[in-house]
């Protein structure tokens, strides 16, 4: 086998509703894992382990499967709040998958997807110091709480230089 070959490939792929059972059991996995972080208990947000809540979000949103190989392996869910301000709604992996830097890809493919995006935003709960730690690695900062026992985050990216010099 060639190093080509033994490589990983992680996609992100539009998801379609004959996803949404795939999405719901991995949503469901996911969420129910953070018990082990602090979760007071397994459960997850809203519709997070409903095939027909993501097929709901497909029509709201960029619903976005996280393939490894062929496999759905998690979910992101896009929504465009302002022109280039975007809401990442929530993401997540797979257990089976996690603690193996997929999540960083994950996020470097979205940037790739959204090149004009020049702020984002997220929200996740303030007992998830995983998460927390996840967000702040990849750019964001804590701006403010929800009220719900959940942090609010924020990356902004500064525009890339042309590499022209003006007078």
């Amino acid at each position: 086998m060639s190093d080509a070959e033994s490589k990983i490939m992680l996609r992100l792929v539009k998801a379609r509703s004959t996803d949404a059972g795939k999405l719901a059991s991995a949503s469901q996995r996911a969420f129910d894992d953070d018990i082990h972080y602090g979760a007071p208990g397994p459960g997850g947000p809203p519709g997070y382990r409903s095939p027909e809540w993501q097929t709901k979000m497909m029509h709201i949103g960029d619903y976005y499967k996280i393939v490894l190989d062929d496999q759905i392996i998690g979910g992101a869910i896009i929504f465009r709040k302002a022109p280039r301000e975007y809401d990442l709604g929530r993401i997540y992996i797979d257990p089976d998958y996690q603690n193996r830097g997929l999540g960083t890809q994950v996020m470097a493919l979205l940037w790739q997807a959204y090149p004009l995006a020049k702020r984002w935003t997220l929200g996740t709960p303030a007992w998830n110091k995983r998460t927390c730690h996840f967000y702040a690695k990849m750019g964001f900062r804590q701006i403010g709480t929800d009220g719900h026992d959940g942090i609010l985050f924020e990356r902004r990216v500064e525009p890339q230089g042309s590499g022209l010099v003006c007078c």
